[in-house]
């Protein structure tokens, strides 16, 4: 037996539904279902941790921190501005 419930839909979800709705002719109850189901039998894809992998980082000879604007204009070029 079909279960009748109030839902409030985010605005994008609701122009997407609206859009399928009048394209294919199919009623908004067909779309949502259709959507629903879709995307509850997608299967799941594992979360893999993410890691950083350090490694040293080094200035390039010649090159100095203490003027950022005369480090940034060796590194890029003085037309990066």
């Amino acid at each position: 037996m079909p279960k009748r419930t109030t839902m409030t839909l985010d605005n994008d979800v609701a122009k997407r539904i609206d859009e399928e709705h009048r394209k294919s002719g199919r009623s908004i109850r067909a779309v949502v279902n259709d959507a629903l189901r879709r995307g509850l039998s997608s299967p799941k894809v594992p979360h893999r941790r993410f890691r950083v992998k350090a490694r040293r980082l080094e200035l390039r000879a010649g090159v100095s921190i203490d003027d950022v604007e005369g480090a940034l204009d060796q590194i890029e070029g003085a037309e990066r501005r």
